[in-house]
Protein backbone atom coordinates (compact mmCIF):
# COMPACT_ATOMS: atom_id res chain seq x y z
CA UNK A 1 0.00 0.00 0.00
CA UNK A 2 1.21 3.58 -0.60
CA UNK A 3 2.14 4.33 2.99
CA UNK A 4 4.84 6.25 4.83
CA UNK A 5 5.59 5.52 8.48
CA UNK A 6 5.84 8.21 11.15
CA UNK A 7 7.64 6.83 14.19
CA UNK A 8 5.81 7.48 17.47
CA UNK A 9 8.71 6.53 19.74
CA UNK A 10 10.53 8.86 22.12
CA UNK A 11 13.75 6.78 21.93
CA UNK A 12 13.93 6.18 18.16
CA UNK A 13 14.50 9.91 17.66
CA UNK A 14 18.05 9.49 18.99
CA UNK A 15 21.06 8.72 16.79
CA UNK A 16 23.23 5.84 17.91
CA UNK A 17 20.50 4.26 20.02
CA UNK A 18 19.83 1.36 17.68
CA UNK A 19 19.96 -1.98 19.50
CA UNK A 20 18.20 -0.88 22.68
CA UNK A 21 15.32 0.64 20.71
CA UNK A 22 14.97 -2.17 18.13
CA UNK A 23 15.40 0.52 15.49
CA UNK A 24 14.42 -0.57 11.95
CA UNK A 25 17.52 -1.65 10.01
CA UNK A 26 18.82 0.03 6.87
CA UNK A 27 17.15 -2.53 4.60
CA UNK A 28 13.68 -1.86 6.00
CA UNK A 29 14.24 1.90 6.04
CA UNK A 30 15.14 1.67 2.34
CA UNK A 31 11.96 -0.28 1.51
CA UNK A 32 9.46 2.01 3.22
CA UNK A 33 9.82 5.74 3.95
CA UNK A 34 10.20 6.36 7.70
CA UNK A 35 10.11 9.67 9.54
CA UNK A 36 11.18 11.01 12.96
CA UNK A 37 14.00 8.48 13.36
CA UNK A 38 17.57 9.68 14.08
CA UNK A 39 16.63 13.36 14.32
CA UNK A 40 18.38 14.18 17.62
CA UNK A 41 21.68 13.41 19.33
CA UNK A 42 21.36 11.60 22.69
CA UNK A 43 22.49 14.71 24.56
CA UNK A 44 19.55 16.70 23.16
CA UNK A 45 15.88 16.78 24.10
CA UNK A 46 12.71 16.24 22.09
CA UNK A 47 9.35 17.18 23.59
CA UNK A 48 5.82 15.97 22.99
CA UNK A 49 5.00 19.44 21.65
CA UNK A 50 7.84 19.17 19.11
CA UNK A 51 6.58 15.74 18.10
CA UNK A 52 3.07 17.10 17.58
CA UNK A 53 4.33 19.87 15.31
CA UNK A 54 6.55 17.52 13.32
CA UNK A 55 3.96 14.74 13.02
CA UNK A 56 1.11 17.00 11.86
CA UNK A 57 3.40 18.65 9.31
CA UNK A 58 4.41 15.21 8.01
CA UNK A 59 0.78 14.04 7.86
CA UNK A 60 -0.03 16.98 5.58
CA UNK A 61 3.07 16.39 3.43
CA UNK A 62 2.34 12.66 3.05
CA UNK A 63 -1.29 13.33 2.13
CA UNK A 64 -0.09 15.89 -0.43
CA UNK A 65 2.01 13.16 -2.05
CA UNK A 66 -1.11 11.02 -2.43
CA UNK A 67 0.07 8.56 0.21
CA UNK A 68 -1.23 7.41 3.59
CA UNK A 69 0.55 8.19 6.87
CA UNK A 70 0.89 5.33 9.35
CA UNK A 71 1.85 6.41 12.86
CA UNK A 72 3.49 3.47 14.63
CA UNK A 73 5.10 3.15 18.03
CA UNK A 74 4.52 2.90 21.74
CA UNK A 75 4.94 6.39 23.21
CA UNK A 76 1.36 6.96 24.25
CA UNK A 77 1.86 10.59 25.25
CA UNK A 78 2.88 11.38 21.67
CA UNK A 79 -0.40 10.01 20.32
CA UNK A 80 -2.38 12.06 22.81
CA UNK A 81 -0.37 15.16 21.96
CA UNK A 82 -0.91 14.64 18.26
CA UNK A 83 -4.63 13.93 18.16
CA UNK A 84 -6.02 15.38 21.40
CA UNK A 85 -3.74 18.38 21.66
CA UNK A 86 -1.59 19.67 24.48
CA UNK A 87 -2.18 22.24 27.16
CA UNK A 88 0.30 25.10 26.73
CA UNK A 89 2.82 24.84 29.55
CA UNK A 90 5.75 26.97 30.70
CA UNK A 91 8.91 26.31 28.72
CA UNK A 92 11.52 24.07 30.30
CA UNK A 93 13.81 25.92 32.67
CA UNK A 94 17.25 24.28 32.82
CA UNK A 95 18.34 26.15 35.95
CA UNK A 96 15.28 25.13 37.94
CA UNK A 97 15.50 21.55 36.73
CA UNK A 98 19.19 21.26 37.66
CA UNK A 99 18.46 22.59 41.14
CA UNK A 100 15.60 20.11 41.61
CA UNK A 101 17.78 17.23 40.45
CA UNK A 102 20.56 18.31 42.82
CA UNK A 103 18.05 18.34 45.68
CA UNK A 104 16.79 14.91 44.63
CA UNK A 105 20.34 13.55 44.61
CA UNK A 106 20.69 14.69 48.22
CA UNK A 107 17.21 13.96 49.58
CA UNK A 108 15.90 11.23 47.27
CA UNK A 109 13.05 11.19 44.74
CA UNK A 110 10.61 9.88 47.36
CA UNK A 111 11.11 13.16 49.23
CA UNK A 112 10.56 15.13 46.02
CA UNK A 113 7.38 13.14 45.38
CA UNK A 114 6.15 14.08 48.86
CA UNK A 115 6.90 17.72 48.08
CA UNK A 116 4.88 17.43 44.88
CA UNK A 117 1.97 15.97 46.87
CA UNK A 118 1.90 19.13 48.98
CA UNK A 119 1.62 21.53 46.02
CA UNK A 120 -0.14 19.33 43.44
CA UNK A 121 -1.79 16.29 45.05
CA UNK A 122 -3.57 15.22 41.86
CA UNK A 123 -0.34 15.05 39.86
CA UNK A 124 1.36 13.25 42.74
CA UNK A 125 -1.42 10.65 42.78
CA UNK A 126 -1.00 10.13 39.04
CA UNK A 127 2.83 10.07 38.95
CA UNK A 128 4.68 7.07 40.36
CA UNK A 129 7.25 7.86 43.10
CA UNK A 130 9.90 6.12 40.95
CA UNK A 131 9.31 8.36 37.93
CA UNK A 132 11.89 11.14 38.43
CA UNK A 133 11.38 12.74 35.02
CA UNK A 134 7.69 13.46 35.55
CA UNK A 135 8.16 14.42 39.21
CA UNK A 136 10.85 16.91 38.19
CA UNK A 137 8.73 18.39 35.40
CA UNK A 138 5.65 18.81 37.65
CA UNK A 139 7.71 20.56 40.33
CA UNK A 140 9.46 22.66 37.70
CA UNK A 141 6.12 23.87 36.27
CA UNK A 142 4.95 24.83 39.75
CA UNK A 143 8.13 26.68 40.69
CA UNK A 144 8.43 28.52 37.37
CA UNK A 145 4.78 29.58 37.07
CA UNK A 146 3.40 29.44 40.61
CA UNK A 147 0.60 27.19 39.33
CA UNK A 148 0.32 23.43 39.55
CA UNK A 149 0.50 21.17 36.51
CA UNK A 150 -3.07 20.12 37.25
CA UNK A 151 -4.23 23.74 37.12
CA UNK A 152 -2.55 24.25 33.75
CA UNK A 153 -4.19 21.15 32.31
CA UNK A 154 -7.62 22.24 33.55
CA UNK A 155 -7.60 25.88 32.53
CA UNK A 156 -5.81 25.88 29.19
CA UNK A 157 -7.81 24.85 26.13
CA UNK A 158 -6.86 21.75 24.18
CA UNK A 159 -6.29 21.76 20.43
CA UNK A 160 -7.77 18.57 18.97
CA UNK A 161 -7.04 17.61 15.39
CA UNK A 162 -10.02 16.83 13.15
CA UNK A 163 -8.60 14.15 10.86
CA UNK A 164 -10.00 10.64 10.39
CA UNK A 165 -7.93 8.15 12.39
CA UNK A 166 -8.02 4.34 12.39
CA UNK A 167 -6.61 3.06 15.69
CA UNK A 168 -5.02 -0.39 15.58
CA UNK A 169 -3.59 -2.07 18.68
CA UNK A 170 -1.40 -5.15 18.21
CA UNK A 171 -0.76 -6.74 21.59
CA UNK A 172 -0.77 -10.20 23.19
CA UNK A 173 -3.91 -10.80 25.20
CA UNK A 174 -2.15 -13.27 27.51
CA UNK A 175 0.16 -11.54 29.96
CA UNK A 176 2.42 -14.62 30.14
CA UNK A 177 3.06 -14.41 26.40
CA UNK A 178 3.93 -10.73 26.71
CA UNK A 179 6.39 -11.41 29.52
CA UNK A 180 8.07 -14.20 27.53
CA UNK A 181 8.49 -11.91 24.52
CA UNK A 182 9.93 -9.12 26.69
CA UNK A 183 12.58 -11.45 28.12
CA UNK A 184 13.39 -12.88 24.70
CA UNK A 185 13.76 -9.41 23.20
CA UNK A 186 16.10 -8.15 25.91
CA UNK A 187 18.29 -11.26 25.68
CA UNK A 188 18.51 -10.70 21.92
CA UNK A 189 19.57 -7.11 22.55
CA UNK A 190 22.36 -8.28 24.85
CA UNK A 191 23.55 -10.79 22.24
CA UNK A 192 23.57 -8.05 19.60
CA UNK A 193 25.91 -5.87 21.68
CA UNK A 194 23.61 -3.60 23.67
CA UNK A 195 26.13 -2.97 26.45
CA UNK A 196 28.80 -2.04 23.91
CA UNK A 197 26.31 0.37 22.31
CA UNK A 198 25.78 2.17 25.61
CA UNK A 199 29.54 2.30 26.23
CA UNK A 200 30.04 3.97 22.84
CA UNK A 201 27.28 6.49 23.51
CA UNK A 202 29.00 7.44 26.77
CA UNK A 203 32.26 7.90 24.89
CA UNK A 204 30.81 9.89 21.99
CA UNK A 205 28.54 12.28 23.89
CA UNK A 206 28.55 14.17 27.16
CA UNK A 207 25.72 12.27 28.78
CA UNK A 208 24.35 11.97 32.27
CA UNK A 209 21.72 9.59 33.66
CA UNK A 210 19.08 12.34 33.99
CA UNK A 211 18.95 13.04 30.23
CA UNK A 212 15.77 11.78 28.53
CA UNK A 213 17.75 9.46 26.25
CA UNK A 214 19.44 7.71 29.16
CA UNK A 215 16.18 7.45 31.09
CA UNK A 216 14.81 5.12 28.42
CA UNK A 217 14.06 1.62 29.66
CA UNK A 218 17.10 -0.60 29.23
CA UNK A 219 19.50 2.29 28.81
CA UNK A 220 18.86 3.44 32.37
CA UNK A 221 19.72 0.00 33.75
CA UNK A 222 22.75 -0.40 31.46
CA UNK A 223 24.06 2.97 32.66
CA UNK A 224 23.85 1.89 36.31
CA UNK A 225 25.58 -1.39 35.43
CA UNK A 226 28.45 0.45 33.75
CA UNK A 227 28.69 2.71 36.79
CA UNK A 228 29.28 -0.42 38.88
CA UNK A 229 26.02 -0.28 40.80
CA UNK A 230 25.18 -3.91 39.96
CA UNK A 231 26.41 -6.79 37.78
CA UNK A 232 25.06 -7.75 34.37
CA UNK A 233 22.73 -10.44 35.71
CA UNK A 234 21.01 -7.96 38.00
CA UNK A 235 20.97 -5.39 35.21
CA UNK A 236 19.09 -7.87 33.01
CA UNK A 237 16.53 -8.59 35.72
CA UNK A 238 15.99 -4.90 36.42
CA UNK A 239 15.63 -4.05 32.72
CA UNK A 240 13.13 -6.86 32.12
CA UNK A 241 11.11 -5.76 35.17
CA UNK A 242 11.16 -2.13 34.00
CA UNK A 243 10.01 -3.19 30.54
CA UNK A 244 7.11 -5.12 32.06
CA UNK A 245 6.14 -2.01 34.02
CA UNK A 246 6.30 0.07 30.83
CA UNK A 247 4.11 -2.43 29.00
CA UNK A 248 1.59 -2.32 31.87
CA UNK A 249 1.41 1.48 31.58
CA UNK A 250 0.99 1.17 27.81
CA UNK A 251 -1.92 -1.22 28.27
CA UNK A 252 -3.54 1.26 30.67
CA UNK A 253 -3.26 4.05 28.07
CA UNK A 254 -4.47 1.83 25.23
CA UNK A 255 -7.58 0.65 27.06
CA UNK A 256 -8.70 4.29 27.27
CA UNK A 257 -8.60 4.67 23.49
CA UNK A 258 -12.16 4.74 22.25
CA UNK A 259 -12.83 2.94 19.01
CA UNK A 260 -9.47 1.14 18.91
CA UNK A 261 -9.40 -2.26 17.20
CA UNK A 262 -7.37 -4.89 19.09
CA UNK A 263 -5.41 -7.70 17.42
CA UNK A 264 -3.35 -10.55 18.86
CA UNK A 265 -0.17 -11.76 17.15
CA UNK A 266 -1.00 -15.37 18.02
CA UNK A 267 -3.97 -15.45 15.59
CA UNK A 268 -3.05 -16.50 12.08
CA UNK A 269 -5.75 -14.31 10.56
CA UNK A 270 -4.44 -11.16 12.27
CA UNK A 271 -2.78 -9.59 9.23
CA UNK A 272 -5.74 -10.41 6.99
CA UNK A 273 -8.19 -8.89 9.46
CA UNK A 274 -6.08 -5.75 9.84
CA UNK A 275 -5.95 -5.29 6.08
CA UNK A 276 -9.75 -5.64 5.84
CA UNK A 277 -10.11 -2.87 8.43
CA UNK A 278 -7.50 -0.67 6.74
CA UNK A 279 -9.00 -1.03 3.26
CA UNK A 280 -12.50 -0.34 4.56
CA UNK A 281 -11.29 2.76 6.39
CA UNK A 282 -9.32 3.99 3.37
CA UNK A 283 -12.31 3.51 1.08
CA UNK A 284 -14.67 5.27 3.49
CA UNK A 285 -12.43 8.34 3.69
CA UNK A 286 -11.21 8.18 0.05
CA UNK A 287 -7.57 7.83 1.11
CA UNK A 288 -6.60 5.38 -1.67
Amino acid sequence: MPVEIISVDSALVYRGMDIGTAKPDAELLAQIPHHLIDIRNPDQTYSAAEFRDDALRLVDEIHARGRVPVLAGGTMLYYRACFNGLSPLPAADATTRQRLEAEAAQLGWSHMHERLAQVDPESAARIHPNDPQRISRALEVYEVSGRSLTAWHREQPMEPVSVPVLKLVVAPQQRSVLHERIEMRFDQMLEQGFIEEVKKLREDYRLDPQMPSMRAVGYRQAWCHLEGEYDQAEMRERAVAATRQLAKRQYTWLRRERGALWYDLSYREMTQNIMIAVRGFAKQHQLL
